[in-house]
């Protein structure tokens, strides 16, 4: 099997998280295999060595420090993050109002980082693999990167993506664009927190049409509404 996720930050070792991370659990809780490639993104270079660290055991890792963005040629991005959400700044993202969102009266730094294009990063690292399960959490980026994201050349079976930050038209227009390239909603994805969607490689008419409610619903009535879902 293979594995993707990008915005990774620190993996299980964060102990503001509890040392939880949904990605890390889902792949330690398959039996490991030789042929398992894991490809895990970070943009933050202060937790590049915790992530080496989360991954120690498996053999067939590839851990990149970049920034994934939706830009074509943008070989750099600003990133901000506030200095009490150290040590390993979970909220790094390269919009400045993201962070003072969550840390209105926090001093805020910012830290210049190498990105590249999410459709190029493919092409030249993962390399038109077959990714199992693809996990993507970038504090407020989530949007452009999922409706860059070449879906006819890169085949995904499971995508699981952060839903917390979006629009209602940006959820429907994610939606939308899902459905056509053959995937249906599969309920909460990745996240412990159920902060992701899950899409699944497949067709059912039934969950695509619950699919519908989640842009003009609360997200406390998802898991009464995941209950309905054809598994």
């Amino acid at each position: 099997m293979n594995f993707l996720h990008i915005g990774a930050g620190a993996g299980d070792l964060d102990p503001k998280t509890n040392f939880r991370d949904g990605f890390s659990e889902l792949v330690k809780s398959f039996k490991y295999k030789n042929e398992n490639k894991i490809f895990v993104v970070e943009a933050n270079p202060v937790n590049i060595k915790k992530l080496k660290k989360c991954w120690t055991n498996y053999k067939f890792v590839k851990i990149y420090n970049f920034a994934i963005t939706e830009k074509e040629k943008l070989k750099k991005i600003k990133f901000f993050f506030s200095l009490d959400d150290g040590p390993h700044y979970q909220l790094f993202s390269n919009n400045i109002n993201h962070i003072k969102h969550y840390y209105p009266n926090s001093k805020i730094r910012n830290k210049i980082v190498k990105s590249i294009n999410i459709n190029l990063f493919l092409t030249k690292y993962v390399k038109e693999k077959m990714i199992d399960y693809f996990s993507l959490d970038v504090e407020g980026m989530d949007y452009q990167i999922m409706m860059k994201l070449d879906l006819k050349k890169n085949k995904f079976k499971n995508i699981s993506f952060e839903y917390l930050h979006l629009s209602t038209d940006q959820k429907r227009k994610i939606i939308k664009k899902l459905k056509h390239y053959g995937y249906s909603y599969g309920g909460f994805g990745i996240d412990h927190n159920n902060l992701d969607w899950l899409f699944i490689k497949k067709k059912s008419k039934w969950n695509n049409l619950i699919s519908n409610l989640l842009p003009i619903i609360h997200r406390k009535h998802y898991k009464r509404l995941n209950k309905f879902l054809i598994k």
